[in-house]
């Protein structure tokens, strides 16, 4: 409907200079004559119009969305696998971690000695008696490191790949099995190594208790060195997968349909799905008590939607592998947002990595439906519109006609709300998204005064609590150097409006933009200030939370120059309530990137006064050098600076003098622990006090200043760095009122 108002507001516009004109040398028939014609013959196209452009954008918008979600889910995908990968290396670290270091154990090295010496390998039985006493006390003292670490067992294979000791003894003695051989061949050339997980070729008891064939295993191995360094054993711990392995690719379910898994070189799984009892109802997974798809699920492609009643017409080891297998297995790492079908025949979106050390390969994958099912909605949304459009092509002449008697009364409205309660609105100073503010005067007093108002259009509750809010907290405060609120008010009409004093100085982000860095005198003259302020609101336990130059208005007030004014109390947080819960999102960022203290980005909720002290550094660093903190081009880029990277010093950044003691004032300021910076805004006002710049700054320079200076030059400032909110607010400058 926005649009219908735009065209009928400016062709409305158009009619009325038309009638205007002709009026001027033509009769008032003549007139009425023309603009009915100009309404039987022209208006019926306003529809057609308003549905192509609907259309146009419709389809523009869809097209966005759809690619910003595309490259949203590439991202989110590509760092999910990213940190699934982290942690399972991370594990695999500790676990061939602790396989060398009983490796590298003297009583374990001394007992894998003297098996070696024992063992005849010529022998029909390569392993004596001596050797089986020497397995028992070889087992007994690795059965600690087995108990800490939630290892199911071990043995030592000799250089020739024959098993010397074993907590089984059915392998001791036994060589060249084909599912040990890859990882004791790695770790006999020296590296230790983890195997892919594969179904045992002993009998082993599962989580059931049963003793049985084709549990699933995996070993850790690392190197036995002797004395000269050289292998001549290999030391391997066994590991159930469905433990810790499957527990840590489990994290990595989103949603209701995400899964990660592993899989080895021949396309099989290596953990468990998390759908499998549904491979269970397919048929893909044996119906049986504790049947589970790891081992026994092959990532092929069935060609359909097995879960909506495809069934393939070949067998399953005769099928292809999935899109994502057969890239992976071939060595390829990567990242389909497009959509393939997953071994359910189910359309899904995913990454893959391909782990070559330990041929084993990762995937993420989700549902396509729940990917883009806002994409769905939307589109769905936009074929009600055209609809709806349809619909109302039929009526919209008689709207029309409605909808302009209406805006005639809107406007008479308009003209009579210069007039709010006792204040009398001159003109406008500057709009945001969700406020007006007007320059007016009291009518009895005659005081200047700035006029903040709530849009009509977007009075709600959450808007009308956060401008009473803005007002209550600014009301508490009475330093001279905070922007003072003289009345609050609601009109008959429903606006909500609030005045406040009427600043026509200079905020100190168009100040430098203007004039350059200011001397380190001119700048402790307003830090001071700053400080002031804020001393008593963190007194009264309010955290401003968005400090920045921006914020802070340079004035002359009442004769004097160089009066400071801080502003923008709407985000304050209150230390010891939980009024400000619901106006923010839960734990959101909250102020402006540039000026945000570390502690701001990583726990907002526990900003405190300190961060506003940090955010002062700040300021005053960019005073004196015409620079923020940090540059950086992305504000993740820039949240990881304040919260990892030491700034340079000011004066390596400016060829302007400044004194060692005030640069290591606001140095202090920017320190990334809270226990290192200035505890007060007091005791940071006594610092810049000592500084030796501090009475440097005369009222004769400042008088001088504002002489030579139009101060008018800023009673519109725009804010120069966004601040990130829960509500995402707007915010302009205009004349020292903060419009949302």
């Amino acid at each position: 409907m926005s649009l219908w108002s735009s065209f009928l507001r400016r062709s409305q516009s158009a009619l009325l200079s038309r009638v205007h004109i002709t009026a001027a040398g033509k009769s008032m028939s003549r007139t009425i004559n023309r603009t009915g014609v100009f309404l039987k013959k022209q208006l019926w196209v306003f529809p057609i119009i308003a549905a192509v452009v609907l259309a146009i954008v419709g389809v523009s918008t869809r097209t966005t969305i759809e690619s910003l979600m595309r490259q949203n889910l590439h991202s989110q995908l590509e760092t999910l696998l990213d940190v699934e990968t982290a942690m399972l290396e991370t594990w695999i670290n500790v676990q061939t971690a602790n396989a060398s270091s009983q490796a590298n154990n003297p009583t374990i090295r001394g007992h894998v000695y003297q098996l070696l010496e024992a063992v005849d390998p010529t022998a029909e039985n390569p392993v004596p008696l001596a050797g089986l006493k020497l397995h028992a006390q070889l087992q007994k003292d690795l059965a600690p490191a087995l108990s800490a670490g939630d290892y199911f067992g071990y043995f030592v294979a000799d250089k020739s790949k024959r098993i010397l000791s074993a907590s089984n003894a059915e392998l001791i003695g036994q060589k060249d099995i084909p599912e040990y051989d890859g990882p004791i061949s790695h770790a006999l050339e020296g590296e230790p190594t983890i195997s892919v997980p594969y179904a045992s070729v002993i009998m082993t008891r599962d989580d059931s208790g049963k003793v049985r064939t084709g549990v699933p295993t995996m070993f850790v191995c690392a190197p036995v060195r002797d004395a000269s360094f050289q292998v001549v054993a290999v030391l391997a711990m066994r590991i159930r997968p469905d433990r810790e392995f499957t527990r840590i690719l489990q994290l990595g379910r989103f949603g209701r349909t995400g899964e990660t898994y592993a899989f080895d070189i021949n396309g099989r799984m290596v953990s468990n799905s998390r759908f499998d009892e549904e491979l269970i109802l397919l048929g893909l997974i044996t119906d049986e008590e504790n049947a589970r798809s790891i081992l026994n699920m092959s990532l092929r492609d069935p060609g359909g939607n097995l879960s909506e009643g495809f069934r393939p017409t070949k067998r399953r080891h005769e099928l292809p592998l999935t899109k994502m297998a057969k890239a992976a297995v071939s060595g390829e790492s990567g990242i389909d947002v497009e959509g393939y079908r997953d071994y359910r025949g189910v359309d899904v979106i995913g990454a893959w990595k391909w782990l070559p050390k330990y041929k084993m390969g990762i995937a993420t994958e989700i549902d396509s439906v729940e990917a883009f099912r806002p994409v769905v909605i939307l589109r769905w949304a936009f074929w009600g519109l055209f609809i709806l459009l349809g619909i109302s092509a039929l009526v919209i002449f008689v709207f029309t006609v409605m909808n302009a008697r209406l805006q005639r009364e809107a406007q008479k409205a308009a003209v009579a709300a210069k007039k709010l309660g006792q204040y009398r609105l001159e003109e406008k100073l500057g709009s945001g998204g969700m406020g007006i503010v007007y320059k007016g005067y009291h009518a009895v007093l005659r005081r200047p005064t700035a006029i903040k108002m709530l849009h009509v259009e977007k009075v709600n509750d959450s808007s009308i609590e956060r401008f009473e809010r803005e007002v209550q907290i600014t009301c508490q405060l009475n330093n001279p150097h905070t922007v003072a609120v003289y009345d609050f008010g609601r009109t008959d009409e429903g606006v909500f409006y609030y005045a406040m004093e009427y600043l026509d100085g200079i905020d100190l982000q168009s100040l430098v933009e203007k004039y350059g860095p200011l001397p380190e005198s001119r700048v402790i003259h307003i830090l001071t200030q700053v400080c002031g302020s804020l001393y008593e609101a963190h007194s009264q336990g309010l955290v401003h939370r968005d400090i920045k130059p921006a914020n802070i208005m340079l004035n002359r007030r009442g004769g004097e120059p160089d009066v400071v004014k801080v502003l923008d109390f709407g985000l304050v947080k209150a230390l010891d309530e939980g009024q400000q819960a619901g106006l923010t999102a839960a734990n959101g960022l909250t102020g402006t990137p540039l000026y945000m203290s570390p502690e701001a980005i990583q726990t907002p909720n526990a900003v405190d006064a300190r961060s506003d002290l940090y955010a002062v550094g700040a300021t005053g660093y960019f005073l004196l050098t015409g620079k923020p903190v940090f540059d950086a081009t992305n504000i993740v880029e820039l949240c990881h600076m304040h919260v990892d990277k030491t700034p340079e010093s000011p004066s390596q950044r400016t060829s302007n003098p400044i004194s060692a003691d005030l640069e290591s004032v606001l140095l202090g300021c920017l320190e990334k622990s809270r226990a290192k910076r200035p505890q007060t805004a007091r005791e940071l006002s006594l610092r810049l006090e000592r500084c030796m710049a501090a009475t440097a700054w005369s009222i004769e320079e400042a008088d001088d200043w504002w002489s030579r200076h139009d101060r008018g030059v800023a009673v519109v400032v725009s804010e120069a760095s966004p601040s990130i909110a829960g509500s995402a607010y707007d915010r302009t400058y205009v004349g020292g009122s903060v419009v949302e």
